[in-house]
Parts: structure tokens; sequence; C-alpha cells
């Protein structure tokens, strides 16, 4: 069974480029990306993990903390970053988890049980799956997930903005309409009677009967 909205995020130890970490431990009271990558020394994922390095101060501002994994040993990522520097001109700075034993993939549901337990031989194709992206909150609950195919590049933009979301209506008694960017109208949610949205929010827009709509708020 794969990982669901809502599920505790499984805690694991592993090494990184940063040394030892706990997982659970790690996050700390913060939100946590992590994503993973079916091979190192690989084009799309290279353009990934800068593209994320140069994101890193705006995940910061949302309390983020970003964290990468490889099916590779860590030696191998420290030869990688000098690559990941070449092609994007960004430097990782994130830890980047090694899973040579496969046990993280696995604990994620991200490659299945009979995969083996070793790295050395598979080749990216093997470990297609191992493309995934997991919204963890303080709370240690899974917020969203997302998998891509070996090909397509990620939109890591998509999870700055799918954040956003996730911080707002946690604090809020509100949803965020398909396409919404911070500072554009929300939507008031089923749970909130209208006399109640006019005092919270201070009016609303009916647009259908069950649809209200409302400034974003800004506390």
């Amino acid at each position: 069974m794969g990982l669901r909205i809502n599920d505790t995020a499984p805690d694991f130890t592993a090494e990184t480029t940063q040394g030892e970490i706990h997982f659970h431990d790690w996050i700390d009271g913060s939100y946590a990306v992590l994503f993973s990558h079916p091979k190192n020394f690989t084009p799309v994922c290279t353009t990934e993990l800068g593209y994320m390095a140069g994101l890193a101060p705006e995940f910061a501002k949302r309390n983020a903390k970003i964290i990468g994994i490889s099916v590779d040993p860590v030696e191998n990522h420290e030869k990688w970053k000098a690559d990941i520097k070449t092609a994007t001109g960004h430097e990782v700075d994130y830890p980047l988890i090694g899973d040579k034993d496969l046990k993280v993939a696995k604990l994620y549901d991200m490659l299945p049980a009979d995969a083996g337990d070793s790295s050395e031989g598979r080749t990216p194709a093997d470990n297609a799956t191992v493309r995934s992206v997991f919204v963890i909150g303080p709370d240690k609950k899974v917020k969203m997930t997302l998998t891509y195919p070996m090909t397509t590049g990620r939109n890591f933009d998509e999870i700055l903005r799918a954040i956003d979301s996730i911080q707002l209506t946690a604090k809020h008694q509100v949803a965020t309409p398909a396409q919404w960017k911070q500072g554009e109208d929300v939507i008031v949610t089923a749970a909130v009677s209208d006399e109640d949205a006019n005092q919270r929010f201070g009016g609303f827009e009916r647009v259908l009967p069950y649809l209200r709509k409302t400034k974003q708020p800004s506390a």
C-alpha cells in the first residue's frame, strides 16, 4: 500500500552528504520536501537538483527544509554535486541521502520489496519509479505527493505554490482554487457559515450555492 495524504511519513536513519540523520528529528518543527532520484549522473535529475539549490532561499522563507535522495552511495553524491554546479551554476547545500541498500526507496514504496538490497548493477530504468516528491508537515504527516516519469523534469515552482496553499489552508478555513497563486482570492470552506465568513473575512462573493470566494486572509 502506497503512502497517502495524512499518513505519517516513515522515519528512517540514513547517511547523507551532511552526515547521519534521523529523519523525524531532522524535520524538527519544519515542513520538509523529500525528492528522489533513480540514479546519480543522470541528465534530468542533474538539472532538478541544481534548480532546487537555486530555490533554497524560497523554501527557507516558508520554513521548509529540502532533502534529496538518490539510489547510490553518498561518496558518489559528492562527485555529482560538482557536475550539478557546472551544469546549473548552483551549489547543492542541502543534504543528499545515500540509499545504496534501497531501504528508504522501499520504505516510501518507490521500489517493490523484491528489488534487492543494493544499488550496484541497477540502471536508471530499474529505478524509474524513484522519481517522487513528498511534502511533509511539522506534524510528520504527508501533505502532498507527486511522481514523474524519468523523461519529464519536475516543476519545483509548483511545489512552492502548493506549500503556500497548504500553509494558508492549515491556518484558515479556506481552500484554494485551480491555478491559485499567493495573494489571489480563495474559497470559503463549507464548514464556515455565511455569518462567520462575513465576520472572519469581511465579506465574500457567492459564485454558486456551494462556491464562495473571498480575499486571501492576510494573517
